[in-house]
């Protein structure tokens, strides 16, 4: 075998491990690259068509089907604290009513400022609540119902 030949192998092998080492969805394009390189490579085609194989496959690949795969295995999209406490459950520890603007909640050991979903409820002290948004540094929270309450 054609030297070039090995080392479109070793390149096609170092961006997998590259990968492997740090799942971002970057290199892998450009094993996808490497790999089409080595397949023009096995077929004796001049090295020019595949280095210019190599990096169109490679450039095509990232720019139109990394954004696909990023938002389908959500990579680089960690919830942040705040986002992380939409759906938890909160106990009531003032008098919830917003048109008097007061209300407070506990959730995972901190109060929080919450108001009610609907704003024509009023959520008394002690009640459980499920937190449905976050507006500013407020909790939005709705009511559960007793049978959830009795769950928790």
């Amino acid at each position: 075998m054609e030297p070039v030949i090995w080392v479109w192998l070793g390149v096609l092998v170092l961006f997998v491990v590259c990968e492997l080492i740090t799942p971002t969805l970057t290199t892998i394009w450009f094993a996808g690259g490497a790999l089409v390189a080595f397949v023009m490579a096995l077929f004796k085609l001049p090295l020019f068509a595949q280095i210019a194989a190599f990096f169109a496959v490679s450039l095509v690949l990232l720019f139109f089907t990394r954004p696909v795969f990023t938002k389908i295995f959500k990579i680089g999209s960690a919830k942040t604290n705040v986002e992380g406490l939409i759906g938890r459950k909160a106990k009531v520890v003032s008098e919830i009513d917003n048109n008097r603007q007061t209300g407070c909640a506990v959730v995972g050991g901190q109060e929080w400022t919450a108001r009610a979903e609907d704003d024509a409820e009023i959520i008394p002290a002690d009640a459980m609540v499920e937190i449905v948004n976050i507006s500013g540094v407020k909790l939005i929270v709705k009511r559960l119902r007793e049978s959830e309450e009795k769950t928790l």
